[in-house]
């Protein structure tokens, strides 16, 4: 398949797009595309840029940097340089109505330069129309996640398993995995939708490690470099025969991306509390999995395993760090819509596509559960990265 999407596949997303935000906002006449992510959907391409479409399917995509790379990636009409603001002006005029912009993510200073050119009657926000759109991804999307799932089993069941060593510290560890990933075919970086949210590769942890608090808002932890990057692995803490290694990373193709977690035993067969913990969590994943059906509502799938499950002692984190979900959406961020939690009534939809992550924290030993990420079907959550397995044992011989 080829790798840029097709004019009709954009033209598609921004037909949808109309239509949804006629529903949702009826009183609406322009919106406007600041986030490179959303860029990406609509156009097929990043730039310091702003897109701008308007009720009645007019579109003008504005460009500061680069125009020449901008044609190169879309195969879009409505490109257009841009210096200033006044360059929008001349184009589609002053007036934009009732403006709905990414109101997440647009600088306040941004809006007020926007303000002085352009004339808003009012301003709101279509973050969520926009997260309720991308949530349904086409086949060409499902191309692309597919095979990072494919090449995501590989990673972690394949491959990690020949780079753990006795005495290689976590940052070793991510080193070592940021390699492999690259030459496998992952594209570089991890893109979250999370307000200033960074990660380099995910979570590693050797032993209760995996429980230090972070402020990434998920179930395991992580000591990472230090206070000023709170992520990644620690340059002390080396594995020992006996330690759990916990191994939550995120991987992605050609902008999409798949969710995973796996967990490790080093030189030792995991103890029966652990066994059963981590066992516990395979059977939540697979009750989770087969209701990934359309229709369903995330918040009642996630009352139902709460209700049955909420006397697990550190369930889904540690202490009193708990996260609220189980599952997650992903896409061109890993952190999408829809989220098994509670807040979220909107059905499910087939070609929905969600990261399903039960864990629990045991003290003094570390994390264990899965993480795998499935597509929405009539028949229940298909799996594309191979689906929860047991703890990974590696003695050697």
């Amino acid at each position: 398949m080829n790798t840029a999407p097709t004019k009709q596949e954009l033209l598609s997303r921004i037909e949808r797009f109309i239509t949804l935000m006629s529903a949702k906002h009826p009183d609406w006449d322009t919106a406007i595309i600041i986030n490179k992510v959303n860029q990406y959907y609509f156009t097929g391409t990043m730039q310091d840029a702003l897109l701008i479409i308007k009720r009645s399917g007019e579109l003008a995509y504005f460009i500061r940097r680069s125009l020449e790379r901008a044609k190169i990636d879309s195969p879009l009409d409505c490109l257009f340089p841009m210096e200033s603001y006044k360059d929008v002006v001349e184009k589609v005029g002053a007036p934009c109505g009732n403006t709905y912009l990414e109101l997440e993510v647009v600088p306040v200073s941004m809006l007020e330069r926007m303000k002085k050119h352009l004339k808003f009657e009012n301003i709101a926000s279509l973050d969520r129309t926009i997260l309720q759109l991308r949530a349904v991804k086409s086949p060409y999307e499902l191309h692309f996640m597919k095979e990072s799932g494919a090449q995501h089993k590989i990673l972690l069941e394949e491959i990690i398993p020949s780079i753990l060593k006795e005495g290689m510290t976590e940052a070793d560890l991510i080193a070592e995995t940021f390699e492999k990933m690259y030459k496998l075919g992952f594209q570089g970086l991890s893109r979250f939708g999370m307000f200033q949210t960074e990660m380099l590769v995910g979570q590693i942890g050797f032993g209760a490690n995996s429980l230090i608090p972070s402020n990434f808002d998920g179930p395991g932890g992580a000591i990472g470099l230090s206070a000023a990057t709170p992520f990644g692995g620690s340059r002390e803490r080396r594995l020992q025969k006996g330690d759990l290694v916990f191994a939550d990373i995120a991987y992605g193709v050609n902008g999409y991306h798949s969710d995973k977690t796996q967990v490790y035993s080093f030189g030792a067969m995991p103890t029966q509390t652990i066994a059963s913990a981590h066992a516990t969590c395979l059977q939540i994943q697979a009750a989770l999995a087969s209701q990934l059906v359309p229709g369903k509502i995330p918040a009642l799938i996630y009352d139902e395993i709460i209700n049955k499950y909420s006397d697990i002692a550190n369930f889904m984190g540690f202490g009193t760090r708990q996260a609220k979900f189980f599952g997650h959406g992903v896409g061109l961020v890993i952190d999408e819509h829809p989220v098994i939690a509670y807040g979220f009534n909107s059905p499910l939809e087939e070609n929905m596509v969600l990261a399903l992550e039960p864990k629990i924290g045991i003290a003094n030993i570390g994390m264990v559960g899965v993480e795998d990420t499935y597509i929405v079907t009539p028949n229940g959550g298909q799996c594309i990265t191979g689906g929860g397995r047991e703890i990974i044992t590696l003695i050697s011989s």
